[in-house]
């Protein structure tokens, strides 16, 4: 089984309760609209910087000093590639009885939420996600070391992932 590829879905996305196979959790990946917002993100913010720096000190100082555009072009061909590395590094796993996150490329950082810890689950969409059909869970804690965030889901699946962390985090913590 491929690690990072969406487990479990069908042609409406991710099926209700995922359940792990042996000691295994089932992995999902986000969505390939997260990486086209980030890499469009990525192409403006550079560009804009490639430009400022080719075409001020090229029109003021000479055409040689176009040159200056060249890092920024650089830096965004080396970022679309980590862009997409970054992408295919986050993924999440519902368990029986917390929730995993995982992310990182160089450093693996890999989060457990147990339900009976969630104080609040909130579903976010800025303008930018927005326009691209995207929306972000923030899990909140007590231990505010241990919040974590799911970004780039369909906003059909953050509000399924809202609903059903909330009901076995309300589960859970009553029997606290």
């Amino acid at each position: 089984m491929e690690t990072g590829s969406p487990q479990n879905t069908g042609p409406d996305g991710p099926q209700g309760t995922i359940e792990a196979v042996g000691n295994e959790p089932v992995w999902i990946a986000l969505p390939p609209g997260l990486l086209k917002m980030r890499r469009l993100l990525l192409v403006v913010w550079l560009g804009l910087i490639a430009l400022a720096a080719g075409l001020l000190p090229g029109l003021l100082a000479g055409p040689a000093w176009a040159a200056f555009a060249l890092p920024p072009l650089a830096l965004m061909a080396w970022g679309w590639v980590m862009t997409e590395r970054n992408w295919r590094s986050w993924r999440y796993a519902e368990r029986a009885d917390d929730l995993l996150i995982s992310r990182g490329v160089l450093w693996r950082e890999e989060t457990v939420v147990p339900y009976g810890r969630m104080q609040l689950v909130e579903v976010t969409s800025g303008p930018v996600e927005r326009h691209f059909g995207l929306a972000s869970v923030q899990l909140h804690t007590a231990a505010a070391a241990t919040d974590a965030t799911i970004p780039g889901l369909d906003p059909a699946e953050a509000e399924r992932l809202r609903d059903r962390l909330t009901e076995l985090g309300e589960a859970r913590s009553a029997g606290l």
